[in-house]
C-alpha cells in the first residue's frame, strides 16, 4: 500500500485537487504528484492517499441450484447426493472430455474395459457399481450412441447418485449424468483459447456471445471446437474432433422466451485396444504345466499398440432443440422443449484375444525367444445409428395454503428412440499380433455382412414432484412418475430373412419420497428413499437370450435406495459441505440355476458414505473436493467377481478427489489436486491366469496460470505429477487393461475480449 504525504520543496507550485493526486498516481507519472504536492506546503495539508488494486477473487465452484426445473429447491435443499462440475474447474483442469470431467466425482469413471476381445467405446462410466452409460444426458433428455462426449460447449455437468428413474424414467439403478449446454445471453463477450501439449496435443476454442441491438432480449452465441491429439504414453492412438454449436435467444428478460440451439460434432479418431497384462502382478501362466515360462514373463511396453492402420472410429452427432418459456405470473412457468437428434458412428478396432485355449490362447514357438510370441488378434466392428425425437412439457408453480406452501413440478414427455447396427465381418484372416513388437502397418479388410438388427422404443411419461414446506425448518418432498413404453427390436440375416423378431411393453411407476429439516437457514438434514426400474431393453435394446436382463420375457430390474444426509454452507454460503450414508438394493438380478433354468431371484447391494466440498474457503481460496467408501455384495445369486468374492466388479472401495486453486498476487493462479481410486474387481468368465483385480493408485496433478493482461491470460497443467504407473480399466477376462496416463502437460492460451 502507498501512501502520498505533503513534503517540503524548494519552489511553491500552483496547488491541485486531492482527486487530481489519485489520479495521477493511477497513471504513473511521478513528476505531477511531486510538484502538486510540494505547492501544498503553502495551502492547507491534505490527507493521506490509498492507492490499491482490487484484489483477485477466487473461482466460483459452487452451483446453487440444477438447471431441471424438476428440483425445485436449491442444492442445500435437495434431499439427495448430487455433485456439479462447473466450467470454470473444466477450464482450469483443461479437462477436454466428460470422462475427463467426472475425475472430480470420487467413485465415477470409466473402469471397465470391455468383454473379452471386445472394447467398451465412449463414455462408459461406472456409478455406485453399476454401468451408468445408458443414463446420460444433455439438458434432460437422453443422449444416445456409445461416443466419448467433449465439452467445448458444456456450461456445468451435474452427477446425481441414486436412482434416477423418478427424474428420467427408465435409467441405471444408481445414477445419472446431465449435460448442461451453453446458452446465448444478453452479454457481448469473445472467449477462445488455443492449447498444446505432449502426446501431440492441439486444441482450439472459440466461444463468442452477441446481444443482437434492435431485437428486444435476442442474443446469438457460437462455440467451436478443432482438435488433433494423440494420447500420452501410447502409440498410434488419436483423437480429432471438430465441432460447431450455434444458439439463438430470443425475448430474454420478458414473460415468453424461446430457445434455438444447434450442435454438430464430428470425430475422426484411432481407437485404443488396450494392452496384453502379461508380465503385471498376479499374472501366470493359463496353462502352467506346458508354459510354465509365461509366469515369469516380461511386463510388455505400455506404448504398444496392437491395431491396425485400418482402425478407426468415425462418428457424426446432430442435434437440434427448440425451447420455448412462458411465465404467466411470478413463480408460474411453462416450457416446452423438443429435440431431434442423429449419431452414427463407423467403428474398427483390431484388439486381441490372450486367454483360454487354441487359437485364443498366446502361441509361443519359441519359448526362449519372446519376440516370436503371438495372439490373435479380434475385430470388432460398430456400424450403428441412433436417433431420437423427444417432446417434453414441463410447468413449474407455486401454491400456498395458510402456513404451508407448496413448490410443484408437473410434466409430459414423449420419446420415440430408433437403433440400426449392421454387422460386418472380416475378409480373409486378420494377421496375428506379436506380444511385445506389435506391427500396425497391416490392413485389415471388411464389408457389411448383409445382417443387421434394428429397435425403437416409443414412451410416453407423466411426472409430478410436489416440494411441501412447512414453515421455515420442515419440508416434505415427494415425486411420481408413470410411462408407458413399448419396445421393438429385429434382427435379419445375412441372407435377409429375419431371424429374430421381439417385443416389449409395460407399465413403469418410479417414486421418491424425502423430508427435510433445517435446523438453521444455513444448513439441512434429510432422509429420502427411491424406487427405479428399467425394463429389458432399457439400456440397449432386447436379446434372445434367456440370461440376458434384456430378454422380453423378463421383469424389470428394480433399485431401492435410502439415504440420510446432511448439507451446510459456510463462509457467508460461498462453501457447501454435504456428507451422506446410503445403501441399494438392486432386485430381480437374474440368476442362471444349477440346472440350466433362468430366474430373477438375484439381488446385490451397493452401501456406502459420501462426503464433499465445493466453494471458496476464502475470498482468494476455491476448492471441489470428495471421498466415497463403498460396500458392494451380492447378497443372492452367482459371485460376479473372478477373486471367488462377493464384491461387485469395477467398482473401487475407496475413492477421493481433489481440485483446488489460490487466486495469488500479481495475476498468478496456483492450484493442483489429487486422486485416489481404490482397486478393482474384474469380472468372472472362465479365464484364469490373468490378474483378478487391480491395485489401488493415487495421482497428483498441478497448475499455474498468469494474466499477461485484462484479455490474454495463460495456464500451465501437469498430470500425474510424479509419473505414477498405475491400471486406470480392465476388461472381464483380467488379459487386457488401460494403462493410466503418464506424466503429460498442456499449455493453454486463453484470450478475452
Amino acid at each position: 500500500m502507498a501512501y502520498i504525504k505533503s513534503r517540503k520543496h524548494g519552489i511553491a507550485r500552483p496547488a491541485t485537487t486531492a482527486m487530481g493526486l489519485a489520479l495521477a498516481s493511477l497513471t504513473g507519472h511521478a513528476a505531477e504528484p511531486a510538484t502538486a504536492v510540494a505547492a501544498a506546503e503553502s495551502q492547507t495539508a491534505l490527507p493521506a492517499v490509498s492507492v490499491q488494486a482490487a484484489p483477485q477473487r477466487a473461482a466460483d465452484y459452487k452451483a446453487e441450484a440444477l438447471s431441471s426445473p424438476k428440483f425445485t429447491q436449491p442444492l442445500v435443499n435437495t434431499t439427495q447426493t448430487v455433485s456439479v462440475i462447473k466450467e470454470q474447474v473444466i477450464k482450469e483442469q483443461a479437462a477436454t472430455t466428460l470422462t475427463e470431467a467426472l475425475r472430480n466425482v470420487a467413485g465415477v469413471g470409466t473402469f471397465y474395459a470391455g468383454e473379452n476381445g471386445n472394447t467398451s467405446t465412449g463414455d462408459a462410466v461406472y456409478m455406485r457399481g453399476f454401468d451408468s452409460s445408458s443414463s446420460i444426458y444433455v439438458d434432460g433428455i437422453r443422449d444416445l450412441g456409445s461416443i466419448s462426449r467433449d465439452t467445448f460447449n458444456i456450461d456445468q455437468i451435474e452427477v446425481i447418485k441414486g436412482p434416477a428413474g423418478t427424474d428420467y424414467g427408465r435409467s441405471a439403478p444408481t445414477g445419472s449424468i446431465n449435460l448442461v449446454t451453453k446458452q446465448a445471453n444478453l452479454s457481448d463477450s469473445f472467449d477462445a483459447s488455443v492449447g498444446l501439449g505432449t502426446g501431440s496435443y492441439k486444441r482450439a476454442t472459440v466461444d463468442w456471445n452477441k446481444a443482437l441491438t434492435g431485437y428486444e432480449g435476442a442474443a446469438f452465441r457460437l462455440n467451436l471446437l478443432a482438435q488433433d491429439a494423440g494420447v500420452d504414453g501410447r502409440h498410434e492412438v488419436e483423437n480429432k474432433r471438430f465441432g460447431i454449436a450455434p444458439s439463438l435467444a430470443l425475448g430474454l428478460n420478458t414473460p415468453t422466451r424461446v430457445f434455438l440451439n444447434l450442435l454438430h460434432v464430428e470425430q475422426d479418431n484411432v481407437p485404443d485396444g488396450g494392452v496384453l497384462t502379461i508380465g503385471m502382478p498376479g499374472y501366470s501362466s493359463p496353462d502352467p504345466s506346458g508354459r510354465p515360462f509365461l509366469s515369469s514373463a516380461g511386463r510388455v511396453d505400455t506404448s504398444n499398440f496392437y491395431g491396425t492402420r485400418s482402425d478407426h472410429d468415425d462418428v457424426k452427432a446432430d442435434m437440434a432443440t427448440v425451447r420455448v418459456e412462458h411465465d404467466f405470473a411470478p413463480g408460474t412457468t411453462l416450457r416446452n422443449t423438443t429435440r431431434w437428434g442423429r449419431t452414427t458412428q463407423d467403428y474398427l478396432l483390431s484388439s486381441f484375444m490372450a486367454a483360454g485355449s487354441g487359437t485364443n490362447q498366446i502361441l509361443t514357438p519359441n519359448a526362449a525367444d519372446p519376440s516370436t510370441w503371438t495372439a490373435v488378434r479380434n475385430i470388432n466392428f460398430k456400424d450403428q445409428v441412433n436417433k431420437i425425437l423427444t417432446n417434453q412439457t414441463n410447468l413449474t408453480t407455486a401454491v400456498a395454503t395458510g402456513a404451508i406452501r407448496h413448490e410443484l413440478s408437473l410434466g409430459l414427455e414423449l420419446t420415440r428412440e430408433e437403433q440400426v447396427a449392421y454387422t460386418h465381418a472380416v475378409i480373409g484372416t486378420a494377421p496375428r499380433v506379436s506380444v511385445y513388437y506389435p506391427d500396425s502397418s497391416v490392413s485389415v479388410l471388411s464389408s457389411r455382412t448383409g445382417a443387421y438388427n434394428e429397435g425403437s422404443t416409443d414412451t410416453w411419461s407423466v411426472y409430478a414432484f410436489d416440494t411441501v414446506k412447512l414453515g421455515e425448518q420442515w419440508q416434505v418432498n415427494a415425486g411420481l412418475r408413470y410411462d408407458r413404453y413399448s419396445t421393438d427390436f429385429k434382427a435379419v440375416s445375412a441372407a435377409g430373412a429375419t431371424t429374430t423378431d421381439l417385443d416389449k411393453s409395460g407399465d413403469l411407476v418410479n417414486w421418491k419420497l424425502g423430508a427435510l429439516y433445517k435446523p438453521t437457514p444455513d444448513g439441512s438434514v434429510y432422509v429420502n428413499y427411491a424406487l427405479s426400474q428399467q425394463p429389458p431393453g432399457g439400456a440397449t435394446f432386447l436379446s434372445a437370450t434367456a440370461s440376458n436382463a434384456n430378454n422380453p420375457n423378463l421383469d424389470p430390474q428394480k433399485a431401492k435406495t435410502a439415504e440420510v444426509g446432511a448439507k451446510w454452507e459456510f463462509f457467508a454460503k460461498r462453501l457447501l459441505l454435504a456428507g451422506a450414508i446410503f445403501r441399494t438394493d438392486i432386485e430381480n438380478e437374474v440368476v442362471t440355476n444349477s440346472d440350466g433354468t433362468i430366474d430373477q431371484t438375484g439381488k446385490k447391494r451397493v452401501e456406502g458414505v459420501e462426503l464433499s466440498a465445493t466453494g471458496q474457503l476464502t475470498p482468494t481460496w476455491s476448492v471441489i473436493a470428495g471421498y466415497t467408501v463403498q460396500d458392494t455384495k451380492v447378497l443372492k445369486g452367482a459371485n460376479v467377481a473372478q477373486n471367488g468374492s462377493d464384491e461387485l466388479t469395477y467398482t473401487p472401495r475407496d475413492s477421493f478427489s481433489l481440485w483446488t486453486t489460490w487466486q495469488a498476487p500479481y495475476g498468478i493462479t496456483l492450484g493442483g489436486g489429487a486422486r485416489y481410486s481404490g482397486g478393482l474387481k474384474r469380472g468372472t468368465d472362465g479365464a484364469v491366469g490373468t490378474p483378478n483385480y487391480t491395485e489401488s493408485y493415487w495421482v497428483w496433478d498441478a497448475m499455474a496460470g498468469y494474466k499477461i493482461s485484462r484479455n490474454v491470460d495463460i495456464q500451465l497443467n501437469v498430470y500425474n505429477l510424479f509419473d505414477k504407473d498405475y491400471v486406470a480399466a480392465i476388461n472381464k477376462s483380467g488379459y487386457r487393461y488401460f494403462p493410466g496416463t503418464p506424466r503429460s502437460a498442456r499449455v493453454t492460451a486463453n484470450f478475452h475480449f
